[in-house]
């Protein structure tokens, strides 16, 4: 079924696309018919940071910026849903047309710019869910705040969605925000970090703990991994996400769109963003958990990335290309 649906959905551009299909899927919810979707046969529980995963495949962060769509995604059997990016005001993104397929090699390039209606309307949202999962908020910077205020528009989510949040994951990592990146090393990092964390613990004092994460990128050498796991160390980082989109386009430089700028995702991503990831399982503290997202479109590679040493596995351009399937035979190959 979804194979003929996919074929009708990218004939629509595709943030037409995306748009359509989420509202579909939410007056389906609606009506009660998403729960005649199949669901997992088995599946294993993940106890980490202080939470209870239904399973250990989630949705990552992108495809529900404002938080609209939780409760239809949670039907489609995911253990967790991560929300945002979401940033203090809301902003528009980018120019269309920023969303891009590449079918030939499972791929898609975005260059959103962290659309979104803004923290206090993600808020409202996740309160009204019925979800029964765990979920996720992504937080980020507007793109008109200076590089050197930015620690101020992570507090200010932080705060916001710290009691409706199961965890927080700062994004450092988007490659289609102005000097985003930057923050992901040396002292900005490490001042941010330690901001994070006293607001955190002044939190704390009201309020129950919320875990704090950090999302980074693929483009990364074998150094500056190192260097970033002996921060993250040293800071006590609570857990990582591993990883975001690509700037490299050598996989998809030829075909059509393959050079628009943005993030890469899907199958090109797999292999630095495995790379990654294995590094960081090798350099963290053994008790630092991972979220492992990047290039999954089977059950297998779901697998590998918990071989490879991530504690749960996101997914996201796998559910454009391989549709609500991949979600039940991962979670089902999870639990083996």
């Amino acid at each position: 079924m979804y194979s003929f649906l996919k074929k009708a959905l990218f004939c629509l551009t595709p943030e037409t696309a995306h748009e359509v299909s989420m509202e579909g899927a939410s007056a389906l919810a609606r009506l009660g018919l998403m729960n005649l979707m199949p669901k997992p046969r088995a599946q294993k529980p993940v106890e980490l940071l202080g939470l209870t995963f239904p399973n250990g495949v989630g949705l990552a962060a992108g495809l529900d910026k404002n938080g609209e769509f939780i409760d239809a995604l949670g039907s489609f059997g995911f253990g967790f849903i991560e929300v945002g990016t979401v940033t203090p005001k809301p902003q528009d993104g980018n120019p269309k047309p920023r969303l891009f397929r590449i079918p030939e090699k499972d791929a898609i390039i975005n260059r959103m710019g962290f659309n979104n209606k803004g923290v206090d309307y993600l808020v409202e949202r996740v309160k009204k869910s019925k979800y029964s999962g765990i979920i996720g908020v992504n937080i980020g910077k507007n793109k008109t705040t200076p590089e050197e205020e930015a620690v101020n528009d992570y507090l200010y989510c932080l705060d916001k969605v710290y009691t409706v949040a199961d965890y927080i994951v700062v994004n450092l990592s988007s490659p289609n925000t102005p000097g985003l990146r930057n923050l992901q090393f040396g002292e900005p990092l490490v001042k941010l970090i330690q901001a994070l964390k006293q607001r955190q613990v002044q939190l704390d004092e009201t309020h129950a703990h919320t875990p704090i994460l950090i999302k980074i990128a693929p483009d990364l050498t074998d150094e500056e991994v190192d260097q970033l796991a002996q921060t993250f160390n040293e800071q006590a980082v609570e857990g990582i996400v591993a990883t975001n989109t690509t700037v490299a386009r050598d996989a998809v430089e030829n075909y059509t769109h393959g050079k628009e700028a943005g993030g890469l995702s899907g199958s090109p991503v797999r292999e630095q963003s495995n790379h990654v990831l294995k590094r960081f399982r090798e350099k963290l503290n053994e008790d630092t958990p991972i979220i492992g997202v990047g290039g999954v479109l089977s059950a297998e590679e779901a697998e590998e990335k918990v071989q490879l040493g991530a504690d749960l596995v996101q997914i996201y351009s796998g559910f454009i290309y391989e549709g609500p399937g991949l979600i039940k035979k991962s979670v089902e190959r999870l639990a083996k």
